[in-house]
C-alpha cells in the first residue's frame, strides 16, 4: 500500500506546468503543505503568497535537502528541466539540469524514504523510426533532441530506482501542454500558447512550424487531474511506472486556425519555418495511452474545441484587465 502523502515539495514551481500544479496542490493538501520552489524567476503574487517559497538549484543537491528537512518532505513533484528548443541552444545545460537535477531528486528520495516522487517525462523521448499514428506505449525510444536525449535516461533511471531500491516514482510523457496562466519556455509545441495571445492581442499570428505538423496537445486542466491522479493512484495496480503515455487531443496548426476564427473571424495565421520543425518532425502525430486508461484510470476532458473556447474566453478577460501577458 503506497504510503500517504503529507507535505510536498515542487520543484520548478515557476514554470509553465509548475506554477498551476502548486497551488491546485495546495488546494487539495493544504497550502503549507505545498512547498514551491525555483531557481531565478520570481513567482507569482497568488504562488508567493499562498504558502511557502524557496529558491534553489536542482543540480545542487544541498539545496534541495535543506529544503527537505526544514519541512519533512515525503513527497515530490519533480517539474524542473530545460526544455527542447531551449535545449538545442544549450545542450550541455539541458543535461545538467535534466539529469543531475533528476538524480539529485532521486537520492534525496531514497535518503529520506519518499512515500512519493513524481517525474514526469515527454513525447519527446521518440524520435525518427517512431509510428507516427497512435504511438505505442513500447516502441522505439531513439531522440532527435539533446532534451529527448534526457527524458529517454530519466525514464530508465527512474524505472531502475524502482526494481532496484523500491522506490515509488512515477511519470508521464507530457504531450505539448497549453494554458492561459503562464507562457512557456522554450519548447517545440509554444506555438499552441502563443498562438491564442496573438489572436487576442493582435488577430494575427505568425507560426514557427509548418501548418500541416500534428501533434499531440493537452489542456492544462487535463495535465494537472493526470498528474494528481497518476501520484495519487495504487501503485500495486501499476505495471509502469516513470513513462506512461499521456493523451488528449492531437491538432496541426491550421486547425487551431479554422477553430480560432469561429470565435475571431478575422484572425490570420502565416508562417515561418525555423529549427524547431525538425524536432517536431521526428515525434508522433497522435500516441496511445491505453496503459494510463486500464492502470490508473486516466481519461481526458478537454477537445480542441472545448479548450480553443475556454482559452479565448480567459485571455480576452484578461486583455481587458490590461494583464494579457502578465
Amino acid at each position: 500500500m503506497a504510503k500517504e502523502m503529507k507535505n510536498i515539495l515542487v520543484t520548478g514551481s515557476v514554470g509553465q506546468i509548475g506554477s498551476e500544479l502548486a497551488m491546485e496542490l495546495r488546494r487539495r493538501y493544504g497550502a503549507e503543505n505545498v512547498v514551491a520552489t525555483g531557481r531565478k524567476t520570481e513567482p507569482s503574487e497568488e504562488l508567493r503568497s499562498s504558502g511557502p517559497f524557496y529558491f534553489i538549484d536542482v543540480t545542487n543537491i544541498d539545496t534541495i535537502e535543506e529544503v527537505v528537512k526544514k519541512h519533512n518532505i515525503d513527497t515530490i513533484y519533480h517539474m524542473a528541466a530545460v526544455l527542447s528548443a531551449t535545449g538545442e541552444k544549450n545542450p550541455q545545460l539541458c543535461w545538467n539540469v535534466n539529469m543531475n537535477g533528476t538524480i539529485n531528486v532521486l537520492e534525496l528520495g531514497l535518503k529520506y524514504e519518499m512515500a512519493r516522487v513524481i517525474i514526469p517525462s515527454s513525447i519527446a523521448v521518440w524520435g525518427p523510426g517512431v509510428p507516427l499514428e497512435n504511438t505505442p506505449q513500447e516502441t522505439v525510444l531513439k531522440p532527435a533532441s539533446m532534451y529527448g536525449v534526457t527524458k529517454v535516461c530519466g525514464e530508465l533511471l527512474c524505472d531502475y530506482y524502482v526494481l532496484k531500491f523500491g522506490l515509488d516514482i512515477r511519470g508521464l510523457r507530457y504531450p505539448g501542454i497549453i494554458s492561459h496562466e503562464t507562457l512557456p519556455g522554450g519548447g517545440t509545441t509554444d506555438y499552441a500558447v502563443e498562438i491564442y495571445y496573438e489572436a487576442v492581442d493582435k488577430g494575427r499570428y505568425t507560426c514557427f512550424l509548418k501548418e500541416d505538423t500534428k501533434l499531440p496537445m493537452m489542456y492544462m486542466p487535463d495535465c494537472i487531474e493526470g498528474t494528481i491522479q497518476l501520484a495519487e493512484a495504487d501503485f500495486s495496480k501499476l505495471k509502469h511506472h516513470s513513462d506512461f503515455n499521456h493523451a488528449a487531443t492531437s491538432f496541426t496548426p491550421a486547425e487551431v486556425a479554422v477553430e480560432i476564427k469561429k470565435h475571431i473571424p478575422e484572425f490570420e495565421i502565416s508562417y515561418e519555418i525555423d529549427e524547431r520543425q525538425k524536432i517536431a518532425d521526428s515525434w508522433p502525430n497522435s500516441i496511445d495511452d491505453s496503459a494510463a486508461r486500464e492502470e490508473w484510470g486516466w481519461k481526458p476532458k478537454w477537445d480542441l474545441a472545448s479548450m480553443t473556447e475556454d482559452m479565448l474566453k480567459h485571455l480576452r478577460a484578461r486583455k481587458e484587465a490590461g494583464a494579457l501577458y502578465k
